[in-house]
C-alpha cells in the first residue's frame, strides 16, 4: 500500500503558497495599518521633493516614464528590456510600481538601540537643542548605551528639514505570508490576525488560496479524505499556475494521498534517523570518514535502544 506522508504533502501545499505570494507581491503592503494622511502627508511630500532633486529620483523617473510608455502598449517585460538596455526584472519592478516614488522608497531600516530615544531626540531638538554632542550626553545620562555617531546620524535628518528616521513597520514578505495562511488560526498571533485580514480583503487570488489551504488542513485533522476530489478539482479551476501544477501532482497519486491522509502512517521516524545521520556529519564538520561515521550512528541507535527499553517507574 502506497501511503503519501503528511508532512510532505503539507510542506509541498506551502511552498505553492510562498509562490503565489511572490507573484502578488504588491499586494503585501496592504497587511500593514492604515495610516492617516493628516500624519504622513507632510513627511511623504517633503521625502519625495528632496528625492525629486536627487540625480537618482530623475534617473528613477525617468525611467518609470518610459517603461510605463512601452508597457501601457501592450508590449511584454522582455520586449521593454531590449529596446531600453535593462534587465528584465528591472522592467517589471517600474511596471508593477504604481508612482516612481515607489521605486525610490528605501527599505525598511533594522530596529536600534536608539529608537526608544528618538521621541526625547525630536522634543528637545524643537526646544532648540541642536548639537548631537550635548544630545549624546542626555541620552547617556537616560541610559543609551549606544555611539555618539548613531546620535549624530539620526538629527541629520532635522538639520534638512525631514522627518526624524522613525522605525518603520515592513510589509510582510512572501515567506512571512505564506507562514501566515498555513498556520492555524488559533496559533497565530494577534498581530498576524489583525493584518492578515487586511491582506486577504485586497488580494482575492491570496483570499482563494487562504480557504483552499484550510479546507485541506481539515482534511488533514478530521482523517477525511472524501473531500479529496472536489478539492483537487477547486485547485484546477482557481487558475493560479502554482496550485494546478499542485493538482496535477497530487491527482497522479490521488490515492496515495488519500491513505496518507486517512491513516497513521508516516516517514517520522525515516526522517529522525536521517537527521541524526546529518547531525552527527555537521558536528565533526566534514571530517568524518564512512567507518568512524557508522560507528558514531551505531552508537546512537544503540543508546537509543536502551533507553527505550529502560522500565518508565510511575510516580507516586
Amino acid at each position: 500500500m502506497q501511503v503519501s506522508d503528511r508532512f510532505h504533502l503539507w510542506q509541498g501545499l506551502s511552498r505553492r503558497v510562498q509562490d503565489i505570494a511572490s507573484t502578488h507581491r504588491g499586494c503585501l503592503p496592504a497587511a500593514l495599518p492604515t495610516v492617516t494622511e493628516d500624519d504622513h502627508q507632510p513627511v511623504a511630500k517633503n521625502t519625495d521633493n528632496a528625492a525629486a532633486g536627487s540625480r537618482a529620483g530623475r534617473h528613477a523617473q525617468s525611467l518609470f516614464e518610459a517603461v510605463q510608455a512601452l508597457t501601457r502598449t501592450g508590449r511584454s517585460h522582455s520586449s521593454v528590456a531590449r529596446e531600453l538596455g535593462l534587465d528584465r526584472r528591472t522592467v517589471r519592478k517600474y511596471a508593477r510600481a504604481r508612482t516612481w516614488q515607489e521605486v525610490m522608497r528605501r527599505p525598511p531600516r533594522k530596529p536600534s538601540t536608539l529608537d526608544p530615544y528618538l521621541g526625547y531626540l525630536r522634543q528637545r531638538w524643537d526646544e532648540g537643542q541642536h548639537s548631537a554632542k550635548i544630545l549624546h550626553e542626555e541620552l547617556q545620562a537616560k541610559g543609551y548605551l549606544g555611539h555618539y555617531q548613531r546620535v549624530k546620524m539620526a538629527v541629520a535628518p532635522l538639520r534638512r528639514a525631514l522627518p526624524i528616521d522613525e522605525p518603520r513597520e515592513r510589509p510582510p514578505s512572501p515567506r512571512e505570508t505564506a507562514r501566515w495562511i498555513t498556520t492555524h488560526p488559533h496559533r497565530r498571533s494577534l498581530h498576524i490576525n489583525e493584518r492578515l485580514p487586511r491582506l486577504l480583503e485586497h488580494c482575492p487570488e491570496l483570499k482563494l488560496t487562504y480557504d483552499l489551504v484550510r479546507r485541506f488542513a481539515t482534511m488533514l485533522d478530521n482523517r477525511d479524505a472524501a473531500p479529496l476530489p472536489a478539492w483537487l478539482s477547486d485547485l484546477e479551476r482557481s487558475r493560479l499556475a502554482p496550485l494546478v501544477g499542485l493538482a496535477r501532482a497530487l491527482h497522479e497519486d490521488r490515492y496515495a494521498v488519500a491513505q496518507g491522509i486517512t491513516t497513521s502512517y508516516n516517514s517520522g521516524v525515516n526522517e529522525g534517523r536521517i537527521t541524526d545521520v546529518k547531525l552527527q556529519k555537521r558536528i565533526m564538520a566534514g571530517r568524518a570518514g564512512v567507518r568512524l561515521l557508522r560507528q558514531r550512528v551505531v552508537l546512537i541507535a544503540h543508546l537509543r535502544r536502551r533507553h527505550a527499553d529502560r522500565p518508565t517507574v510511575s510516580p507516586r
